[in-house]
């Protein structure tokens, strides 16, 4: 389902959790990572789009998120010819977006990438509000930017808990003091994925069946047997309501480079 101007409408989809940090999904078979989306179908709303989407790439449900803001405009990217199915090559000019800001109520063992029989993550992390754009693939960057920035606004302010303990007639009391901020913007655009440990990148790689890629401290990577990872997919093997191809990789991560 295409507008006039040829862009297919889609959600987008930035799920929190309690710490202001977002859901990172890797894209299965590849070194990119991204947030979760989906198209609309005929007669859907973009928040029932949404909440499909979200069950389908992530194993949520309504129940599992409160919606905390979206976008007020559609967010449009264009896709290079080259990444457009023939038969859709002319007329499909690319996605646009509306993006919901969501935070989840649930426990992160609620998140199923294997909800369905069509994946599309098979690695998960928590990563920082400002996600590093160079994982991302290069034509959706500037719409990250703009959802991120326009959302950012919304971010709930998180409740970071130091206890003291003192003695008040010989009992023990406990103080707790709440420290209120939300978390600040970085120079994500320029940055690579941040952590505190990276001393042995060689720690959580893949098989060298799997072009021995990494993922970062803290991921969740869930297998799934009946996949072929060595087998690249073509795109015979794309949803027929998708005129994109599979997305090309962006430059692996090189875990030596300081952010500038």
């Amino acid at each position: 389902m295409l507008d006039r101007e040829g862009f297919r409408p889609n959600v987008g989809i930035i799920l929190l959790n309690q710490k202001n940090q977002v859901f990172w999904g890797k894209r299965i078979r590849t070194h990119s990572w991204q947030f979760p989306q989906g198209g609309i179908d005929r007669g859907e709303t973009p928040e029932q789009a949404m909440f499909r989407e979200l069950h389908e790439e992530v194993g949520l449900l309504p129940e599992h998120v409160r919606i905390i803001a979206r976008t007020r405009d559609w967010l449009r990217y264009e896709v290079p010819d080259r990444f457009i199915r023939r038969d859709s090559r002319g007329f499909y000019k690319g996605q646009k977006q509306i993006w919901f800001l969501l935070q989840m109520v649930a426990f992160d063992n609620q998140v199923n990438l294997r909800a369905t029989n069509h994946p599309e993550f098979d690695a998960w992390r928590w990563n920082q509000f400002w996600v590093p754009l160079d994982v991302v693939v290069e034509f959706k960057r500037n719409v990250y930017e703009m959802a991120l920035t326009e959302l950012s606004r919304f971010l709930p302010r998180t409740n970071y808990r130091t206890q003291n303990q003192e003695a008040h007639r010989g009992e023990h009391r406990h103080d707790f003091r709440a420290d209120f901020k939300a978390e600040p913007r970085s120079r994500y655009l320029r940055g690579a994925i941040h952590h505190d440990h990276f001393d042995n990148p060689t720690d959580n790689s893949f098989d060298a069946h799997r072009n021995s890629m990494e993922l970062p401290p803290d991921a969740c990577y869930e297998p799934d047997p009946q996949v072929a990872y060595e087998t690249s997919a073509t795109p015979n093997s794309t949803c027929s309501d998708n005129p994109e191809i599979d997305l090309p990789e962006p430059a692996p991560h090189d875990p030596t480079r300081q952010a500038r």
